[in-house]
């Protein structure tokens, strides 16, 4: 395949970046079980996707300015975040600013208290030319007894190659950030499209939050789910959507594809 399968650009053609608007066009995808579990118990990395379905997922990387996850994830997975799955061809750092063969966006992760690894294959990639300085996006600490701590992490991750992008906002109690203000904070940035890949928080908040200034209220303009057939189990992490009444919805349906063995669903928000 030379370039992104239809089922993606017809679903993802129409983000038009020269729209003037306040936040980025936001493309949500992730991969579950037939019982809507996208991990496995406290988190642990479930491989649910097949070869074919993590292609077309590269791909869709290849189609965003950003890509956004949670701590958590971060965490969990030590993921790359960049093409590898897609066929080999010459890089070409004069155009890509790095030594990958392709488009690669923006790696960005919420992480209000700085636990990213200083380690991470992220920074790591960065460090070798090979992938893009990820972004950190934080809130300083409102509590002055952690201060401390949070100054020295954010002085080693810096170090080691991250960028803060700290929030004009404080952390909540719970240590979540509203997820509007960094879709605009990011827009100011210069990113047009996001895509996020989760984890579980996330993806409920990106599904529970509103953008007041978007026509459709939603934050999310396309989800893309891939639903692989099999089952994980009760002690399997879901995401836990909360929805209205029984029918309602502010996706509607816009295609289905197979891709290998796994059905991709693609939703548009209404």
């Amino acid at each position: 395949m030379a370039g992104p399968p239809v089922f993606l650009s017809s679903l993802l053609n129409r983000y038009n970046p020269s729209i003037e608007q306040s936040t980025p066009f936001v493309t949500l995808t992730f991969a579950q079980s037939l019982d809507a579990k996208i991990a496995g118990k406290g988190g642990k990395q479930l491989i649910l996707s097949g070869k074919e379905s993590m292609v077309m997922t590269h791909w869709m990387r290849t189609m965003h300015d950003g890509i956004l996850i949670g701590i958590g994830t971060a965490l969990n997975d030590d993921p790359q975040l960049n093409t590898r799955h897609l066929p080999s061809k010459d890089p070409d750092p004069s155009v890509n600013g790095h030594n990958n063969s392709y488009n690669l966006p923006r790696p960005m992760i919420l992480d209000t208290k700085l636990h990213l690894n200083p380690h991470c294959k992220l920074l790591k990639n960065f460090a070798a030319d090979e992938g893009r300085r990820p972004w950190l996006i934080c809130a300083e600490p409102s509590q002055t007894s952690e201060r401390t701590e949070w100054l020295t992490r954010r002085n080693s991750l810096e170090k080691a190659g991250a960028r803060m992008v700290v929030l004009e906002t404080n952390q909540d109690t719970e240590g979540y950030l509203p997820i509007l203000l960094v879709l605009q904070t990011v827009y100011k940035l210069g990113i047009r499209s996001v895509m996020v890949e989760g984890g579980a928080q996330v993806i409920r908040s990106f599904f529970s939050q509103q953008n007041d200034t978007h026509p459709t209220g939603s934050l999310v303009d396309t989800a893309i789910i891939t639903v692989a057939p099999i089952f994980v189990g009760e002690d399997g992490v879901s995401y836990n959507v909360e929805t209205g009444p029984v029918g309602s919805t502010s996706f509607k349906y816009a295609s289905t594809e197979m891709f290998g063995q796994d059905t991709v669903v693609g939703l548009i928000a209404a």
